[in-house]
């Protein structure tokens, strides 16, 4: 099967599992289907632990699409993503202080010695924002200065700097729109065209149903020559009050990771994904 066939699968997917869900236009709305009103949302932000989740952490296995696949490129990839904030109570004009960290690792292991091929990582610093429409919680914005390495040395080193602005808009309560914009600030001597690759921002959307058992998005990034690196994902909940997921993650496109950030990879796996509170960050 070729990579824009295995999209056109996913996408309907997607739409099917989440109008077989009975997706509606709504408020915002908890886990428990209580509404989202402003107060409700800034004690959450106050009182929160103050260590938390930030992007998905997932664990999948899988290989590749379109191309034979082999013990070096059919691999494990997972995530660890999480969150702490800094400060107790709102700062001025409403924001909040976090710092980030985010590890992405591939691990070969069918490979002898099972080696961990590419470990990517990334902290960061930033301050939310949270925004209301008429006492509704409607999304958030974050100013957030982050790094980017492998932590290798010599000709395999990687390493970037981004000050970026993101994003996301609660539309209904099931869908939420998202993007990130950034500054690159290329610091590694082998990656000086990380960005043609890796491109200037992102955007996407996410997608929930009203029993919040299935969920999926797409996430895209415009790069050199009009292309596109492409992420698309399903979930679904194990368990209705679990924060377990079955996952399926396809991705299509260059700069997956850091080491092979200009060869171009289309892959499909599966696993097991921990989500946070209400949608994802990217």
């Amino acid at each position: 099967m070729t990579p824009s066939y295995i999209t056109r699968i996913i996408s309907v997917l997607l739409l099917f599992f989440l109008s077989e869900s009975g997706v509606s236009a709504q408020v915002l709305v908890n886990e428990d289907h209580v509404i989202m009103k402003e107060d409700s949302v800034t004690h959450d932000f106050s009182n929160q632990p103050y260590f938390g989740l930030y992007k998905d952490n997932y664990f999948i296995f899988g290989g590749p699409v379109g191309y034979k696949a082999n013990r070096r490129n059919t691999n494990v990839k997972f995530q660890i993503s999480i969150s702490q904030r800094l400060t107790r109570a709102a700062l001025p004009w409403g924001t909040y202080l976090y710092l980030f960290y985010t590890q992405k690792v591939f691990w070969n292991v069918l490979q002898n010695s099972m080696p961990m091929t590419d470990l990517n990582f990334n902290p960061g610093i930033g301050l939310t924002k949270p925004f209301f429409v008429k006492n509704r919680y409607i999304g958030k914005l974050t100013f957030i200065i982050e790094h980017e390495s492998n932590g290798r040395d010599s000709i395999d080193s990687r390493s970037w700097n981004r000050v970026a602005l993101a994003g996301n808009v609660m539309v209904t309560n099931n869908l939420m729109v998202h993007a990130k914009l950034w500054a690159p600030i290329v610091d590694g001597m082998n990656n000086k065209d990380i960005v043609r690759y890796c491109g200037f921002f992102q955007t996407g959307f996410q997608l929930v149903s009203n029993n919040r058992r299935f969920s999926g998005g797409i996430t895209i990034t415009p790069r050199k020559n009009f292309s596109f690196n492409t992420v698309v994902d399903l979930s679904y909940r194990i368990l209705r009050k679990d924060n377990q997921f079955l996952f399926l993650q396809y991705y299509n496109g260059r700069g997956e990771g850091l080491l092979e950030y200009n060869k171009f990879h289309s892959s499909l796996r599966v696993g097991i994904l921990i989500k946070p509170k209400l949608f994802s960050e990217f």
